[in-house]
């Protein structure tokens, strides 16, 4: 019965410790998916030259990432990328940084201001903030979401409509916005997200400030 009780303790702690690892890996991983929230901000500065950034940016990271796949770290970038990658990530080339900036850029390029502010902060705090508060809170997952769960999605939807609100000053406009944000997130496309996110959280954004202005 003891060696029953001890083997049942032992097997919870590993459980915690695992459960509190992938914790800490989401919380490094979405503070480096964050900073993709300054896009908007060089953006208004200069778009040319902050599609080059982001250009240059997506070049550099494929190339590291590539070197690393064949055993050439490169110095900081390959270790950063082994510190926020997912357990699925591993020995495989990790897409979400590439994704990320195409979305951005992308973003950029298909929509007018404010829907493309929108649509970049949406990606950034949204789909961050779904992410972390599933991982602390979510217990119910979504059906054919690929364990997406209601309590991240509710978060994703809390997020975009306040930052759809406060860009566009109208809740009647912010409702939809966050609620095609939120539904493009729950999607189990992985990666992917981080284009399809922006990219339709930007077009519904786009036609909706069409429509009012």
């Amino acid at each position: 019965m003891a060696l029953y009780t001890t083997a049942g303790l032992s097997s919870t702690a590993v459980g915690v410790n695992i459960k509190v690892n992938e914790l800490r890996v989401e919380l490094f991983r979405k503070a480096i998916h964050m900073l993709v929230a300054i896009v908007p901000f060089l953006a208004a500065m200069n778009v040319t030259a902050t599609m080059a950034l982001l250009s240059l940016g997506a070049v550099l990271y494929t190339t590291s990432e590539y070197l690393r796949s064949t055993g050439h770290d490169v110095f900081l970038i390959s270790r950063v990328t082994v510190l926020a990658s997912r357990t699925r990530d591993r020995g495989r080339f990790v897409l979400g940084p590439v994704t990320l900036g195409i979305g951005a850029m992308l973003a950029l390029m298909l929509y007018p201001e404010p829907a493309a502010t929108i649509a970049i902060f949406a990606l950034a705090f949204g789909d961050s903030i779904s992410s972390l508060v599933g991982k602390l809170y979510g217990r119910v997952r979504i059906p054919l979401t690929g364990g997406k769960t209601y309590a991240g999605s509710l978060a994703c939807f809390v997020v975009v409509l306040f930052i759809a609100y406060r860009v566009t000053d109208n809740i009647l406009l912010a409702i939809p916005i966050a609620f095609v944000a939120t539904a493009l997130e729950a999607f189990p496309t992985k990666d992917l997200d981080n284009i399809l996110m922006p990219v339709g959280t930007g077009f519904i954004a786009s036609e909706l400030l069409s429509l009012t202005g």
